[in-house]
């Protein structure tokens, strides 16, 4: 008897998405020696929606052109199934084709003027609107259908929100008008619209509500199965808290590889940002065996090797399942195969270790995208916290990402760092448990306009922390500007690192700010001088203005009057990454309980339990670090892994997973030592304690 805990159970999932012409030519054999050449566990497959690919008795629910007699989505579910596999049946239900449009255009998106809204990208088929009849009923009755008459374990829904934008069609005025009493917003995003706030609300409820609907259908017919949405990197916050805890068995979250100047770390925070919102739910991370390039979307090719093996392993590193997933069953290249094998043969050995070991860190990031910022009406992550991101990574500093919305003392317990980038946007509340945890003794590193306005967007006279932050605000930020550098003042650890220098360069948007009594400030800003002609450049003025103010009257506080995050991001000074480092370094106490030292680029997650610590390095080290994709991953040069040794513990056993193979610990200075040599891609150092 299946049930309902199969989510925790599928931990490597295989995806094939089919083309309409697929039934024609599918090879079955195939695709079952990649489930088990992979130890794919789970299968994801397409069944309906936009195209049926079986014989779907619904009307307008159009069939694959080339389906026949044939029955491929059935063919794929008992192959799975004669692995002892798990499988999701995908649907799609973002367009429909032209006679399910002219027979029901009141399904249809429409624009501000009511025209339904033509596919964007293949003209002759329709966008449909979520807040119609075609999600809450003629796909409900699709999930009904397909969960009756095969052996599927949920549903999978791919572009479930419908149309991205607002739809003006008549159902969804009428809803929206009935439950909120405005008309729908004339522009996304417009802060001086007041429907703007109410409809992000009223979406994000209305959505919820469909998901709920779907999976109470699927639960009726098959009360072990599910309906699982797909997300989008950042989409879980569109969904009601309350709605996770009854519904989410697990995430799948859409992020299917790097593109442009993505770093390779990329793939770890994806399953960082779902710990850090939902700690306790599985998470699937898709990845694409082809590239991700969406100005020209080459869905039908191949990445390099080394790219799609780093994707997929840094991202279970830091906790997500992998997940593959190749668009049209047809392979005319076949090089992405042995990619996957590889790395999910590595998740697969590194597995019973990892799942059972949850991940530890002392430092955590505060991830404002999470919340929806609508004063700036981004999702998406800022400059300022990649470049955060990026200087953690770089300095081997372990830390984890806390969502906005989730803050609470509980959130923060384990932690003794909190990092705001430039957490622009925070409520009272969450100003008042950032202050009782620095009360407590916890550290903080916060950097520029950081709670200087409310949850809604509106700006305060001063910082929400100006009393943790140690600083009142005397102009507000100024700016982009050029040439701005921070001289060394005083002695402190923070600017400690920089040897011989006397200033350093600073940044392009600047807060003036007034450093209040009992605080340090170990940096200032020089004032502003000519850049051009090249004769006028010299500094006319002694440092003035506080740059950098640190207080430690309880926890360890830093505070950054300049957007170092995101200067860093688009320069990438070592001076910034280093004097991030060394801040959160100083109000930490020192290093990390558990880090690695060494040269080269890797991501580190850390896992902890009652017996020992697993340290995972992942290795970054590749000549296109931070500009996609990785050719060829260079092995990392000698490492060594330190870890702090708990009370009453007087060693540890260490043991290399990857490698299977024991190695030497040494125990100096209440630390435990192994050297680490020959990480190609992975490497994960197990320590057993010995206790007294």
């Amino acid at each position: 008897m299946r049930t309902s805990d199969w989510p925790r159970k599928a931990t490597r999932w295989t995806q094939l998405t089919l083309a309409e012409d697929d039934p024609a030519h599918l090879d079955v054999d195939f695709w079952t020696s990649v489930m088990r050449d992979s130890k794919s566990n789970a299968l994801c497959i397409s069944a309906g929606g936009y195209i049926a690919y079986y014989p779907t008795r619904i009307p307008f629910h159009h069939r694959s052109t080339y389906l026949g007699d044939t029955d491929p989505f059935g063919t794929l579910v008992e192959a799975a199934r004669g692995l002892g596999m798990h499988v999701m049946a995908r649907v799609d239900p973002h367009a429909v084709h032209a006679d399910a449009a002219r027979a029901h255009p009141e399904w249809l998106a429409c624009d501000a003027e009511g025209a339904p809204i033509e596919h964007w990208s293949y003209p002759g088929i329709w966008l449909t609107c979520a807040f119609t009849g075609y999600h809450r009923e003629f796909i409900t009755d699709v999930a009904r259908e397909i969960i009756r008459e095969y052996d599927v374990d949920a549903i999978f829904a791919n572009r479930w929100e419908g149309y991205s934008g607002i739809s003006y069609s008549e159902a969804a005025r009428r809803s929206f008008r009935d439950d909120t009493g405005f008309d729908l917003p004339r522009r996304e995003r417009d802060p001086s619209d007041p429907a703007w706030p109410v409809y992000v609300a009223w979406r994000r409820r209305r959505l919820s509500e469909l998901v709920a609907i779907w999976d109470a259908a699927v639960k009726d017919v098959r009360p072990h199965a599910r309906f699982i949405p797909n997300l989008g990197a950042f989409a879980a916050r569109d969904l009601e808290p309350g709605l996770v805890e009854r519904v989410y068995p697990m995430f799948v979250v859409d992020k299917q590889g790097r593109s442009g100047i993505e770093a390779p770390w990329v793939a770890g925070r994806v399953a960082k940002r779902s710990r850090g919102l939902f700690p306790d739910r599985p998470v699937g991370l898709i990845t694409s065996v082809g590239p991700e390039y969406h100005q020209h979307r080459w869905k039908d090719s191949v990445a390099p090797p080394e790219e799609v093996t780093t994707w997929i392993v840094d991202g279970f590193a830091q906790g997500a399942l992998p997940w593959f997933t190749k668009f049209n069953a047809t392979v005319s290249d076949p090089r992405w195969v042995p990619a996957v094998v590889t790395a999910f043969g590595l998740h697969a050995r590194l597995e019973p270790v990892l799942s059972a070991m949850p991940v530890s860190a002392e430092v955590a990031l505060l991830d404002p995208s999470t919340s929806g910022q609508l004063r700036t009406g981004a999702a998406h992550t800022s400059p300022d916290d990649d470049g955060f991101y990026q200087a953690l990574v770089e300095a081997r500093i372990p830390f984890d990402l806390v969502a906005a919305q989730a803050l609470s003392a509980e959130r923060l317990r384990p932690y003794k760092v909190l990092v705001l980038a430039n957490s622009e946007q925070l409520s009272d509340e969450q100003c008042a448990v950032i202050r009782a945890y620095v009360a407590a003794g916890g550290g903080l590193v916060a950097a520029h306009q950081s709670s200087l306005y409310d949850e809604h967007g509106a700006p305060r006279a001063g910082f929400g922390l100006a009393d943790v932050l140690g600083v009142d605000l005397v102009e507000p930020v100024r700016g982009p500007v050029r040439n701005n550098y921070i001289a060394l003042t005083g002695e402190h650890p923070v600017n400690a690192g920089f040897g011989s220098a006397r200033r350093i360069i600073g940044g392009t948007r600047l807060l003036r700010v007034e450093a209040r009594e009992g605080t340090q400030v170990p940096f200032r800003f020089v004032p502003d001088f000519p850049d051009l002609p090249m004769e006028e450049l010299y500094a006319r003025e002694e440092p003035g203005a506080p740059a950098v103010v640190t207080s430690d009257a309880q926890g360890r506080v830093v505070y950054f009057a300049f957007d170092l995050g995101a200067v860093f991001w688009e320069a990438l000074q070592a001076d910034h990454g280093r004097l991030i480092a060394d801040a959160v370094r100083w109000s930490l106490g020192g290093e990390p309980a558990a880090t690695v030292r060494g040269p080269g680029l890797a991501d580190l997650a850390v896992r902890r339990d009652d017996d020992g610590v697993a340290v995972t390095v992942v290795n970054l080290n590749n000549p296109m670090a931070m500009r996609g994709a990785i050719r060829e991953t260079i092995p990392l040069p000698p490492q060594t892994v330190s870890v702090a040794l708990p009370p009453g513990v007087q060693g540890a056993t260490a043991r290399l997973l990857v490698a299977d193979s024991e190695t030497a610990a040494e125990v100096r200075d209440g630390r435990v030592e192994v050297a680490l040599t020959g990480v190609e891609l992975i490497e994960v150092v197990h320590l057993t304690w010995e206790r007294r």
